[in-house]
């Protein structure tokens, strides 16, 4: 890890969606410098676009304007080929709703990004067994979303993340549809494995107590970080 080194930097990123005949100015010329090894809280009210620029920041969504950029990677010049490829080795993603398929069982949906990436099916296993262990699963690995609870959902999301040891997490609203409880058990896994792996960590939140672990607060006001 070369902390200090800047890893993700987004410049004069802006987008508009267009509702209707009404555009909504979502982000208006948003800039961004993440350090390599950093945990930066995104902090905003709902709608101020946190989960807009998450997106974009995860080339998950393209911006009207500005660049994204890791390293000497620059999101825009790459192919859609090449930014899902990209996706898939480099960022971890966790989602508010843990988007789990229903019909994996946990050590499927663990599994899944490993086998996007051509990882072996026995390889792919021994990771993602490791990862739902160190988060607290080694028991339910053969339970459906279904069967879980959603503080256990989300352990499997963040294993999933994990499993090809991506340089960024990027985190939308984990604790979101969690009590508070869960939710600080949540953000207390992120955190250690966090300093585990010496993982980039990027989570946007409206919860000042989940922003409270992080190392650096971003504030994003009307589609602008606030000085």
């Amino acid at each position: 890890m070369n902390r200090g080194k800047t890893l993700l930097a987004a410049k004069s990123v802006a987008k508009t969606y267009h509702l209707g005949a009404k555009p909504l100015e979502v982000l208006r010329g948003v800039d961004v410098s993440v350090e390599s090894g950093e945990f930066v809280a995104l902090c905003g009210a709902s709608g101020s676009g946190k989960t807009t620029l998450l997106h974009l920041l995860g080339g998950l969504d393209t911006p009207d304007a500005g660049s994204i950029r890791y390293g000497e990677v620059d999101l825009a010049a790459m192919s859609a080929g090449a930014v899902t490829l990209f996706r898939n080795t480099e960022i971890g993603f966790v989602f508010q709703a843990y988007h789990l398929l229903p019909e994996m069982d946990a050590l499927e949906n663990v599994c899944l990004p490993a086998r996007m990436a051509r990882i072996g099916v026995d390889e792919a296993e021994r990771k993602a067994r490791k990862l739902l262990r160190r988060v607290g699963l080694a028991e339910r690995l053969d339970h459906r979303p279904n069967e879980l609870s959603g503080g256990e959902q989300q352990r499997v999301a963040i294993a999933r993340a994990m499993i090809n040891k991506p340089r960024v997490i990027l985190a939308d609203e984990p604790t979101g549809n969690l009590d508070s409880r869960t939710g600080e058990e949540i953000i207390g896994l992120l955190a250690d494995l966090h300093a585990e792996a010496g993982v980039t960590l990027l989570i946007a939140t409206h919860d000042e107590k989940v922003a409270g672990y992080a190392g650096r607060v971003l504030r994003l006001e009307d589609g602008r970080i606030a000085d």
